[in-house]
């Protein structure tokens, strides 16, 4: 079997696994939902993603079409319950807002139950996870050493798309999701392909630490489990990336999720008393400023910090100084 093909079907035996459990249950997309059943299918996303962007792309395309359309729906679970389990403790909160976002919850996994019957995930005989397989089966794998040279390029790609999607916003930001979030997704896929590549990526050692990244190396981000690479195993070929640039990589990551978070939780606060209520956008959010208390910063608040980590990261250039090369680890 193909290096690029085991690292697949590492992640599909793993969903495999979660379907054949959550088809036994009353509430199939709950369950996966509640069983971290995001975590491969975000790496099967992943491994799509970035497999078309090297070879077969209309395949992996559609591959990872599939994939991301299931993950996006445990996702959207995600998100409401984090909504629901920030906003029922509050007082403050009128319980329509709450039952609000307690509805759109039970739509999110509504949703997923009927995508997961629809696209054939929870049949017996594992149809949609058995045409998966054989359409990897077909796929034209590559050799070790051009494999590795192509997620190289891949990166490399990726690093120079992130940093004109930065530019054009002239390091200003004006929306949480359009700018923020999206921003943060694009970022964090180079620290999902290390996980899923399954040992094809590791570090380099760093013989010093550039003075600069010293406020990137928190304890947090040094100590995270996220930050170990699988072992090499049997890859014979391995892309070399620079720890600690690496490292600053999570600490931003880390940091514009907080601030994500902060601000989705005003955005969706938002949407609940506009859908309840004849308020306006901007009404909307003043009364989300009001009912989450004097401690609630403002979005504006948010997306000036934002803006100020995201400068300074780039303008250091820490992407481009992550790859390290190319090393055979058979030697």
């Amino acid at each position: 079997m193909s290096d690029g093909l085991s690292r697949f079907t590492f992640y599909t035996d793993r969903v495999k696994e979660l379907l054949s459990k959550a088809r036994e249950e009353e509430n199939p997309a709950l369950w996966l939902f509640s069983n971290n059943a995001r975590t491969p299918f975000f790496m099967l996303e992943a491994l799509s993603k970035l497999y078309e962007g090297m070879h077969n792309a209309g395949k992996f395309g559609k591959l990872k079409d599939h994939f991301k359309l299931i993950e996006d729906g445990i996702g959207q679970i995600d998100y409401y319950n984090s909504l629901s389990l920030a906003l029922n403790p509050e007082k403050k909160i009128p319980e329509v807002f709450k039952k609000y976002i307690t509805g759109q919850l039970s739509s999110s996994v509504e949703h997923l139950n009927e995508v997961l019957l629809d696209k054939e995930w929870l049949s017996y005989d594992s149809r949609r996870i058995r045409k998966i397989v054989r359409k990897l089966e077909e796929a034209d794998w590559l050799k070790p050493r051009k494999e590795i040279e192509s997620i190289a390029g891949f990166y490399e790609k990726s690093v120079a798309s992130i940093g004109k999607f930065v530019s054009e916003t002239g390091y200003h930001f004006d929306n949480v999701e359009e700018d923020v979030h999206e921003l943060r997704r694009r970022l964090r896929w180079l620290s999902i392909y290390p996980q899923a590549l399954q040992g094809a990526v590791q570090y380099a050692v760093d013989r010093r630490t550039a003075v600069h990244l010293k406020k990137y190396l928190t304890k947090e981000i040094v100590s995270s489990p996220y930050n170990k690479f699988p072992a090499v195993g049997s890859n014979t070929y391995v892309l070399l990336l620079n720890k600690n640039y690496f490292l600053a990589l999570s600490w931003i990551i880390a940091e514009l999720g907080s601030l994500k978070d902060e601000g989705l939780l005003l955005t969706g606060l938002c949407e609940a008393i506009k859908n309840c209520s004849s308020c306006s956008e901007e009404e909307a959010l003043e009364k989300a400023y009001t009912l989450l208390g004097t401690k609630q910063r403002k979005i504006q608040e948010i997306l000036d910090d934002a803006e100020l980590i995201t400068k300074r990261f780039f303008k250091e250039e820490n992407l481009q100084k992550m790859l390290a090369g190319i090393k055979n680890s058979s030697v």
